[in-house]
Parts: C-alpha cells; sequence; structure tokens
C-alpha cells in the first residue's frame, strides 16, 4: 500500500514540476563613484542605491576607489563590467580617463547611465542611456548671478577636487555669473581639513577685497567655517556652497552660510536604479535626460532638509 502511494506521489510530482515558475534571479547593478572613502557626502548615494534597490527589488553594489584615484576608478570599471551585472551606474569624472571602461562596458552589452559627473553630451557618447545630475557650469553660473545680485565682487572658489575636470565647472559658472574673470580665484585645496583652513586663510589675509566665497561641498565647506570662525569674518562674508551635509546646514541655519546648492543626490542614485529596472522588464525609459539640480536651500526652507541631511539630503 505504501508503495503504491509512493508510486502515485511521485508520478504526480512529475506531471506537476514542468509548471512550477523557477525562481526568477533578481537584477544586478552596480554603482560606482569616484568619491574617496573620506568624502561622507556620499552616505546620501549609497542610501538612495539601497532604498531603490529594496523597493523594486533588485540587488545594487557602491563601489569606489578609497582613494579617489580616477585611474583607479576606471579599473573597478572594468572589474564591474567583468562581473557581468545587468547594468552599470557610473560618474564620469574625468572624461578621458574613463571613457575607455565605460564604452567597453556597453560594447559588452551592459546598459550605463552616468550620474552626479559629467554631461548629456559626454554619457551620449560613451553609449550610455542617459545622464541624471546636475549641469555643473549651469549650476556654477546660477550661483554667481544669485551672488552678483546679493553684492558679490571678488571671489574665492575653495576646489577640493581640482582633479576632476567637471566639478571645476562651478567655479567657473560662478565667475560667469559674476561678471568677472575667474583668474587665480580658484584654489586647489587638497582634502585634508587643516590644509584647507589654512589655505583659506592665507588667501583672505593676502586678498582682503574679496567679499565672496564659494565653495564646493562638504569638503572644502568644513574647512572654510572653520578658518572664518576663526579669523572673525563668520557672517559677515558672502559665503555660498555646493551641496549639503550636517556642518553646511549648520551654518545656513546660524547665517554663516547664505545658501547651499542641492543637486539632490539621493535621486542622482535613486532614479537610475528605478530606470534600469523597468528597462530591462518592461522595455520603457524616459525620453530625456534627468537634471537633479540646482536648487538653492536657504534658512527659510531647512525644515526636511535639516531632518535628513547626510541621509537623504
Amino acid at each position: 500500500m505504501k508503495s503504491s502511494l509512493r508510486k502515485i506521489v511521485l508520478a504526480t510530482a512529475a506531471l506537476v514540476a514542468p509548471f512550477v515558475a523557477t525562481p526568477v534571479m533578481a537584477e544586478k547593478y552596480i554603482l560606482v563613484s569616484h568619491a574617496p572613502d573620506s568624502d561622507t557626502w556620499w552616505n546620501t548615494i549609497k542610501n538612495g542605491i539601497a532604498l531603490a534597490g529594496e523597493q523594486v527589488g533588485v540587488d545594487v553594489e557602491y563601489r569606489n576607489p578609497p582613494t579617489g584615484d580616477i585611474a583607479d576608478m576606471a579599473r573597478i570599471i572594468d572589474q564591474a563590467a567583468a562581473s557581468n551585472p545587468d547594468g552599470i551606474i557610473t560618474t564620469l569624472a574625468d572624461f578621458d580617463v574613463l571613457k575607455g571602461s565605460i564604452t567597453a562596458a556597453v560594447d559588452q552589452g551592459i546598459d550605463v547611465i552616468i550620474m552626479n559627473t559629467g554631461t548629456p553630451e559626454q554619457a551620449r557618447e560613451v553609449g550610455a542611456l542617459m545622464y541624471v545630475g546636475q549641469p555643473e557650469y549651469d549650476a556654477g553660473l546660477a550661483a554667481g548671478q544669485r551672488a552678483k545680485g546679493e553684492g558679490v565682487t571678488k571671489f574665492l572658489c575653495v576646489n577640493h577636487a581640482i582633479q576632476q575636470p567637471t566639478v571645476g565647472e562651478r567655479c567657473r559658472g560662478y565667475a560667469d555669473g559674476l561678471g568677472i574673470d575667474l583668474g587665480d580665484a580658484m584654489m586647489d585645496s587638497g582634502t585634508d581639513p587643516s590644509e584647507i583652513k589654512n589655505k583659506v586663510l592665507a588667501y583672505l589675509s593676502a586678498n582682503p577685497d574679496v567679499d565672496g566665497i564659494l565653495t564646493l561641498g562638504p569638503v572644502s565647506a568644513d574647512p572654510t567655517i572653520a578658518a572664518l570662525e576663526e579669523n572673525g569674518m563668520a557672517g559677515d562674508i558672502h559665503f555660498g556652497t555646493f551641496d549639503l551635509g550636517e556642518e553646511i546646514v549648520k551654518a545656513i541655519k546660524g547665517g554663516v552660510i547664505n545658501w547651499g546648492i542641492d543637486q539632490q543626490p539621493f535621486l542622482q542614485a535613486y532614479m537610475p536604479v528605478v530606470i534600469l529596472a523597468n528597462w530591462d522588464r518592461y522595455g520603457v525609459l524616459p525620453g530625456n535626460n534627468i537634471n537633479s539640480g540646482p536648487g538653492f536651500v536657504t534658512k527659510d526652507g531647512l525644515t526636511k532638509v535639516e531632518e535628513f541631511a547626510g541621509e537623504y539630503r
């Protein structure tokens, strides 16, 4: 009896097996950034891909060169492509150095979205699906025009990422917005906080007619805040910055920084994951690139920003 029952069960299982759905493996997307490990601003990027991955049911991974070396980043893109993911999301911090690795990934059949740095034109040239980010020159131009209306006539632009040409576009746009030559107003500050603070102090001491400062993110903004507090200029000199962070938000609230330019890094990471998932599953793709910024954040608009600074803002 038991033997007959066992035969029936096995026969039934054999008939049903072909119609049982095999679990579908989730898509895998890898985000490669140019950011060094020390740059905490990118925590928002990590949160963005993690949340998107959870919501749309895909595997996501974040990779970066520990020191921010762009040649190392190119190797990381090559390694990512070798693992044959469904998609790669990457910054294009230096077109000449990275274009070969990105183009090779595209030629391999991997869908690529450029985010954060680079331009829509460069994204198209390397064969990427689209670009999600802030047009850096345009953002700098808007910042310069606003600063001009607020009385700035001579400025210092503190550039902590001089090796990334696209970031310098912020300084160039700012100068053009003010209607003055960039000249030597763009400082190669490096990334060491003590060095940045000392360089800013020295520059302001040697150029007492400077009435405006632009920093390009928390790496340069935080030490600049410290410099102005040390020399007594905090709140007396016009101070604009790109990006947001805990210290930047405090400085905006305290009147030390006039405004922060929010490029919404959360969206820069979140949107590419969602877009790639929908492209893989349904073949749908936005018809245009996505501008995630610029948006000016002042003291009046800090409620949500302060709540989520460093996490989603």
